[in-house]
């Protein structure tokens, strides 16, 4: 197991984090899908109990991974919120983290969740529904493109190891398509039907396991 897997998409080396992220060293941007701020305090709204402390460790995951690398960009790939974003606890520690981070570029994509994401004032930059970036296109659901690779989240893939019965958030690889883990530790997810060719990369325990590429 490895806290990160090197891999070639689209011609350039990139790097699968076990702490369900992508990183483009040549660009120095760390790409997140789904961080969902703000989900467990809109469950807690509407009377279903969520363990606290889910944002401030979300968060405090990304410091992480900013930490040990060169990042200059961070794109979140739709979903930064899961509905209003009221002035609760994770909003204040949002902040305070944009705050230590102000010299970080942060874009965020739009995702389904996002509605009020304009008048959130998180500090990020919109950057609308999708993005071409050299040989990428970024957007938050998947849909097929003649010549981009497509990077995006929202379907939440999970991964199960041999002899665990827990499934774990997992990059899904397919043809010119890499679905990322959600980064939000408080998700459900799905189980892919995988097709020949196509692989998953678990992300367990901050390690990043590749399991066989499906036949």
């Amino acid at each position: 197991m490895c806290a990160e897997l090197s891999m070639t998409l689209a011609g350039h080396p990139m790097q699968l984090l076990g702490m369900r992220a992508l990183y483009w060293p040549a660009r120095k941007t760390l790409m997140i899908a789904d961080l969902h701020l703000g989900k467990a305090d809109v469950f807690r709204r509407a009377g279903i109990g969520l363990p606290a402390g889910g944002t401030g460790e979300d968060i405090g995951r990304l410091t992480r991974l900013i930490a040990a690398r060169p990042v200059d960009t961070l794109y979140i790939l739709g979903d930064v919120l899961h509905g209003p974003a009221h002035r609760a606890a994770w909003y204040r520690q949002w902040q305070a983290w944009r705050e230590q981070h102000a010299s970080l570029r942060i874009g965020a994509l739009s995702g389904n969740h996002d509605r009020v994401l304009p008048k959130a004032d998180l500090g990020v930059e919109l950057l609308g529904a999708h993005l071409s970036d050299g040989p990428f296109l970024l957007r938050h659901d998947p849909q097929a493109h003649p010549s981009l690779h497509m990077l995006c989240g929202h379907l939440h893939p999970l991964a199960r190891l041999p002899g665990m019965q827990r499934r774990w958030p997992a990059f899904w690889l397919r043809e010119r398509l890499t679905v990322l883990p959600a980064f939000s530790q408080f998700t459900a997810g799905i189980a892919p039907v995988m097709l020949p060719g196509e692989q998953l990369v678990a992300c367990v325990e901050d390690e990043a396991i590749a399991l066989p590429v499906g036949r």
